[in-house]
């Protein structure tokens, strides 16, 4: 009896440890690669967010285009990396950041030249720290998707600076 016991034990054991690795991500996906994912995709909600607020609070013309064009390519960007997290096992937060949000709050509360100059301006800081954390996905991340992802995004971000880079010096 006592055999057949310590049997039965050891089978659930046995089992249960192949569920649990079933469910752990990839050995080839690092700590750094999750945090990149987890951070690019609550940059891609708050420049979502941020874009609708510019279609609907910006002043100048040039500025609720912008919104719209990024608003579209982080929608973008964000439906591919969604696919390689879920592809990764990777979880994602629903919504950006409570630094984010905070910033999102205050850009809510400004209407034409007053949230242009704090949306603009929010966007060049958030755009080249994005940069910074997409070049260093790509030097150091160990997972090739996730490099391949931050790789590909880069352009799209550095069109970006450069629109709303554009758009200030036109003031």
């Amino acid at each position: 009896m006592l055999r057949w016991l310590i049997v039965l034990v050891a089978a659930v054991v046995a089992a249960l440890s192949g569920v649990t690795a079933g469910y752990a991500a990839p050995p080839d996906v690092s700590d750094q690669d999750q945090a990149f994912l987890v951070g690019a995709h609550q940059d891609n909600l708050a420049e979502i967010r941020g874009g609708q607020l510019a279609e609907r609070h910006a002043g100048k013309q040039s500025v609720k285009d912008a919104g719209r064009k990024f608003v579209e390519d982080h929608t973008s960007l964000d439906d591919q990396l969604k696919r390689v997290a879920e592809k990764l096992g990777v979880d994602l937060p629903g919504k950006p950041s409570e630094e984010q949000q905070a910033e999102l709050r205050q850009f809510a509360a400004k209407s034409g030249t007053a949230f242009d100059r704090a949306w603009l301006d929010a966007q060049v800081k958030d755009h080249r720290k994005t940069l910074d954390s997409l070049d260093k996905e790509v030097s150091s991340g160990s997972s090739q998707e996730v490099k391949n992802l931050a790789r590909d995004a880069n352009p799209v971000v550095q069109e970006h600076l450069n629109l709303v880079e554009s758009i200030q010096s036109g003031e």
